[in-house]
């Protein structure tokens, strides 16, 4: 590795993350198959699960195992790579696609990719995001970023509106802001003080805001751009008031008649109002159901449901269980 290499880097980060994880320890041993146990339970697809890495936490933070292929894979999570050192190569959507040290890249829960072996002084950083973590961000986000395809991304993973494979790539290695960021967030992972989780939200937080003024995101005509604009309002209503949302508050909120605002929303979405309202309800029940100790009953009404057989019946439409299974499914994984 050339000495201004060193010199640009964290040594310690670069020291530590240098390190061979127990994983690596095995590929290096002969074990040349991904042990998929560690990031699934599933025996079909390769889907890698949150509920592998998560546990109650909203963001973790891993490097990613070298010296081994990925093959072609989902997540049930937004992923984002980081390639701290050196270089990454993968097929997104089966596209070629090479990072290079300090870019970033992007994958919603709908997309495929594989990844090639990364050499010794490859480090790559994965960061695990639920969802749920972007609520608070979309919801004070000001109306000055509606063009951005940031919030387009963020708000197609958390509503599923259209469930199309997404990324988005930045080759930012000369923001010396974002940099900043990544090592800071690093760092909180290495070091694992009491605050490190609340850091990290709150570093993540700042980082997403950096990535969404990047201009060479925000390159779409007017049309898309008064679309975007317009669903995002109804996803910032839909974020706002979700427990008690109804269609004529929202015309209302946008000036128009609620005739109009139904068309525009099944024309963009392929969904009804009624859908994505109940898409974020039974996303907030689900979180409530992982990081609250709350009754089913209180989690139905929280959620905007006077009627618990009802929200019973949806939840279990969309999950293929009921909440109370769901739950217990929790407690035996634990």
């Amino acid at each position: 590795m050339r000495q201004k290499e060193v010199r640009d880097l964290d040594t310690f980060l670069f020291q530590e993350l240098m390190k061979e994880t127990e994983e690596e320890r095995a590929i290096l041993e002969g074990n040349q198959a991904v042990n998929k146990k560690i990031y699934t339970n599933l025996t079909s697809d390769f889907v890698i699960q949150s509920e592998k890495f998560l546990e109650d936490n909203l963001i973790m933070i891993r490097k990613h195992p070298r010296y081994i292929d990925f093959p072609r894979h989902s997540h049930d999570y937004i992923e984002m790579n980081y390639v701290f050192h050196g270089k990454f190569h993968q097929k997104v959507a089966n596209e070629p696609i090479t990072l290079k040290q300090g870019d970033i890249l992007l994958l919603n829960q709908y997309i495929e990719h594989e990844l090639q072996a990364c050499e010794e002084e490859d480090i790559i950083i994965n960061f695990i995001i639920h969802p749920g973590f972007f609520d608070y961000i979309l919801s004070h986000l000001s109306t000055g970023f509606i063009q951005s395809q940031m919030l387009h991304f963020l708000m197609n993973s958390m509503f599923d509106y259209t469930k199309k494979g997404e990324y988005l790539y930045y080759p930012v290695s000369d923001s010396d802001r974002i940099q900043d960021i990544m090592n800071q967030l690093l760092k909180e992972m290495m070091e694992e003080s009491i605050l490190s989780k609340t850091k990290i939200k709150f570093l993540m937080g700042l980082l997403i805001i950096e990535l969404i003024e990047q201009k060479n995101q925000t390159n779409q005509n007017s049309l898309k751009s008064e679309h975007h604009a317009f669903l995002t309002e109804v996803f910032r209503y839909i974020e706002e008031h979700y427990q008690e949302a109804n269609l004529q508050a929202l015309a209302n909120r946008v000036n128009q008649t609620a005739y109009w605002v139904s068309k525009q929303i099944k024309a963009l979405t392929n969904q009804n109002f009624k859908d994505l309202v109940q898409e974020k309800r039974l996303l907030m029940a689900k979180n409530l159901l992982v990081y609250s100790d709350l009754s089913m009953q209180s989690i139905a009404e929280e959620v905007g449901y006077e009627n618990i057989s009802y929200f019973y019946r949806l939840f279990k439409n969309k999950y293929g269980m009921t909440p109370k299974a769901y739950k217990m499914q929790l407690i035996k994984q634990d």
